[in-house]
């Protein structure tokens, strides 16, 4: 028997065991069992494969298989750069900026975990947001997706939705990856293909992913749309951090704001006015739990914000109306 012939009917034999071949490449993978000799990548076999492929159509992304819970790709976080900057890691479990999220996560988790007395719809999808740039919700996305993951039965999945001025890899100090854009455009790709894994035990990443003319449409569109509630459904298990555009400088906000479970609203203190935290909360009201998060507070363990006392200045946590 040739080695095509051999080829064949391994594809056959996976074929007849429920798994699908989709590519060249996959046909190789599966079939490295046997002798690589005479096998030409580029020969006939390759060929009638990309030919099947091409005349196959293309699945809308409506109608893409379920994403699975796997990730393929590793990053390591450097966690003494990282505590150093005066972010939460696991390694300083006790520090100001670990206490202060310690307190911040508790209701979001409990929300997320469906510990309330009315369930909540995608409770476990949590989007990060602000009124306007710069105060300093990406930061704290990283921190609560750091602290949720510190916990002993929670994962955590943070997603760069700010495709504008994505800043989650500077934070961590890694290189831009393909992710998010890139699979809202590739409908080849799954979710597989552009998570990152890192070595904070139990914390997952999504990129915003690579650079497009029309991030802002892609982010607005119902392939977005279908791939959130897909993601929420899918991982019912996993709270999903997603770090978002600002609500009133973009659109895009708003609409992936209808996907949300639960919005966090990050106000600058002494900067963010009244009447802009008014209007960016009345473009998220179809939200059911809406909260505000104080940043760069000067005060120091003194005063009562929002309900919640304040744990050393860093963050004040509470109820938006």
């Amino acid at each position: 028997m040739s080695v095509i012939e051999r080829a064949a009917k391994r594809l056959e034999e996976l074929r007849k065991a429920g798994i699908t071949v989709r590519s060249p490449k996959l046909a190789q993978d599966v079939s490295s069992g046997l002798p690589s000799a005479g096998i030409d990548p580029g020969g006939a076999l390759a060929e009638d494969a990309r030919s099947a492929a091409d005349a196959r159509p293309q699945p809308a992304a409506a109608d893409r298989e379920p994403l699975p819970n796997v990730v393929s790709q590793s990053v390591s976080i450097d966690l003494a750069r990282l505590a150093a900057s005066g972010f939460v890691t696991p390694e300083d479990p006790r520090s100001q900026v670990a206490e202060e999220f310690r307190v911040i996560k508790r209701p979001l988790i409990r929300n997320a975990m469906g510990k309330t007395a009315a369930p909540i719809r995608n409770g476990n999808v949590i989007m990060i947001t602000s009124a306007f740039p710069g105060e300093g919700k990406s930061t704290c996305s990283v921190n609560l997706a750091i602290s949720i993951a510190m916990e002993l039965d929670n994962r955590v999945l943070l997603v760069d939705a700010d495709v504008a001025k994505p800043s989650i890899p500077a934070l961590l100090g890694l290189s831009p990856e393909r992710g998010l854009l890139d699979l809202l455009i590739d409908r080849t790709l799954s979710l597989s293909d552009v998570l990152l894994k890192t070595n904070v035990e139990k914390l997952s990443l999504l990129p915003s992913g690579s650079k497009h003319a029309h991030a802002t449409e892609l982010l607005a569109s119902d392939a977005m749309a279908r791939l959130l509630q897909e993601m929420a459904d899918r991982y019912s298990d996993r709270i999903l951090v997603f770090d978002s555009p600002p609500l009133l400088l973009s659109n895009e906000s708003r609409a992936i704001a209808s996907h949300m479970g639960q919005i966090v609203v990050v106000v600058e203190a002494e900067q963010t006015t009244h009447a802009a935290l008014k209007q960016a909360l009345a473009t998220i009201e179809s939200c059911p739990v809406k909260l505000l998060m104080l940043n760069k507070s000067r005060l120091r363990g003194a005063g009562n914000y929002y309900g919640y006392s304040g744990h050393a200045g860093h963050a004040y946590y509470g109820y938006g109306g």
